[in-house]
């Protein structure tokens, strides 16, 4: 019971770092780039992974952590995919109107349900698919303005979404298999994201903005920001990988979009960006909508907890014969070891 508790505790934690640590680096972003005229995303992610990096190489110096060695193909493999996503993202949002790519955005939910129940076995029950609908309503209403569509913005945005989500399903997946910590595959795979980033940013963000990253006038305060920035990314890089590897894809979808909401709103009470009472209503059916996943995943993880506690029970009255369990766990040995890994 202390165990569960503690665990509890513990995914707590980290959707509160992950909302706390997202929120603040969208409104430290907005600043940089919407006041400060730093307009280059892209390069700034991989500055952000950089840093991520970085730092935890210091606290895996300082014995923080415990580094555990993951096939390097594998951890190139993810990170060059978790790469190609975020440009993948930017640039649907540079080829589109900001109202697609918010549907672009809504569109990964349903096409992560989608992967981890065909190739996962994953059921989602009904009442689960309920809440997750009345929040892409929610946070379509209160952020969708404009639908305008093209091409080779539709084609962007639809590789960006499959890119993501299967990111997103192999966080969850490798994290699980090796049974390796968000430390330790965030430090081990952030280089190559970093990477891909940093060369290929300055050309995505040129393309863009038309603008060079490498002429651009660094005065105090943009390099504070961007300081600022990429301190903030260390969390929420952290964070992302913490949330995914303790709950699911789908559920760091669910948190982001809470995010979103709560994005709209500071931007109202701080920002003082115009608000109506449509962005109200949809905020207000999101949140209804993420209670109702909240509320409808507790009770099927007891549910599920309470069932593998009575298997347990039974267990411990079954009466066969020491040579035939022997047998039995025998062929279970074979049947486990055709399934693991490689």
């Amino acid at each position: 019971m202390g165990e569960m508790k503690s665990m509890q505790m513990g995914v707590i934690g980290a959707l509160f770092l992950s909302v706390a640590s997202s929120v603040s680096i969208v409104i430290c972003n907005k600043a940089l780039m919407t006041n400060l005229g730093f307009p280059f995303a892209t390069t700034l992610t991989s500055w952000h992974l950089m840093v991520t990096y970085c730092t935890l190489h210091v606290a895996y110096k300082l014995n923080f952590f415990e580094n555990k060695p993951i096939d390097m193909r594998t951890v190139v493999l993810f990170g060059l995919l978790n790469g190609i996503s975020i440009g993948l993202l930017n640039l649907s949002l540079g080829f589109n109107s900001i109202g697609f790519y918010q549907m672009t955005k809504l569109a990964i939910i349903p096409f992560t349900v989608l992967l981890e129940t065909l190739f996962f076995n994953k059921k989602f029950s009904q009442k689960i698919k309920f809440s997750l609908f009345l929040l892409l309503v929610g946070v379509g209403i209160a952020s969708i303005t404009d639908l305008q569509l093209n091409f080779v913005g539709s084609v962007l945005s639809l590789l960006a979404i499959a890119t993501t989500c299967v990111g997103q399903i192999l966080t969850n997946t490798i994290q699980k298999r090796l049974n390796v910590t968000s430390t330790q595959l965030l430090y081990q795979s952030a280089p190559f994201q970093a990477a891909i980033l940093f060369v290929s940013g300055p050309f995505v963000d040129k393309y863009l903005t038309r603008l060079n990253v490498f002429s651009f006038h660094y005065s105090p305060i943009v390099a504070g920001f961007i300081t600022l920035s990429c301190l903030i990314a260390v969390s929420v890089n952290f964070s992302t990988f913490l949330v995914i590897g303790k709950t699911s894809p789908v559920t760091y979808q669910v948190l982001g979009h809470l995010k979103t909401c709560l994005v709209l709103a500071f931007g109202y009470t701080l920002l003082h960006d115009p608000f109506t009472p449509r962005n109200i209503a949809g905020i207000l059916i999101a949140v209804l909508g993420m209670l109702l996943y909240s509320y409808f995943c507790s009770v099927a993880s007891k549910s599920k907890q309470a069932s593998s506690e009575s298997t347990f029970l039974g267990k411990d009255r079954d009466t066969t014969p020491l040579l035939g369990q022997e047998k039995e766990n025998h062929h279970e040995a074979k049947k486990l070891d055709k399934h693991s890994p490689v």
